[in-house]
């Protein structure tokens, strides 16, 4: 796994969201900073303790022209469940054949339980309108993770 980090150019995608529309970070961009966060498995609790807090921070993640992109491996239909269930006021992405994962490298060998599998590493990156990583965020526990994002971002 070779995780990109601060400084490197963050490759473009597209990606269909929990609507199935599709979304690119190159659109995104436009507006301002974007933070990019992967996450393994839609509707588990760290990754819905990990998703309420950037719901709850939305406000002043607008007031900083922050867009936020989750991408899983779920499937759209997945995605929009765990969306409305969750009310959450952001964009979740699909990334089923985890090539957008590949390319950030955050998709590799994980060990749980004795077992080993390949999976995606809860990792986050703030890019900025330039296009570079200008932080990655790999310390942080799920229930704080909207607090790390924040404070960079500030």
């Amino acid at each position: 796994m070779n995780t990109l980090t601060a400084g490197d150019v963050a490759p473009m995608f597209t990606l269909q969201n929990q609507f199935d529309q599709s979304i690119s970070l190159q659109d995104c961009l436009k507006k301002g900073p974007v933070l990019v966060y992967f996450y393994p498995k839609a509707s588990t609790p760290g990754c819905t303790v990990q998703a309420q807090g950037l719901r709850d921070i939305k406000a002043d993640l607008d007031g900083l022209n922050v867009t936020v992109l989750g991408i899983s491996p779920d499937p759209v239909a997945k995605l929009q469940r765990f969306s409305d269930k969750q009310e959450l006021n952001f964009h979740l992405l699909s990334d089923e054949d985890h090539s957008v994962a590949d390319v950030f490298g955050v998709w590799g060998e994980k060990y749980h339980m004795g077992k080993i599998y390949d999976g995606i590493h809860r990792l986050s990156f703030i890019v900025g309108t330039d296009g570079k990583i200008s932080h990655f965020v790999n310390k942080f526990k799920t229930k704080d993770h909207h607090e790390v994002v924040l404070k960079l971002l500030k």
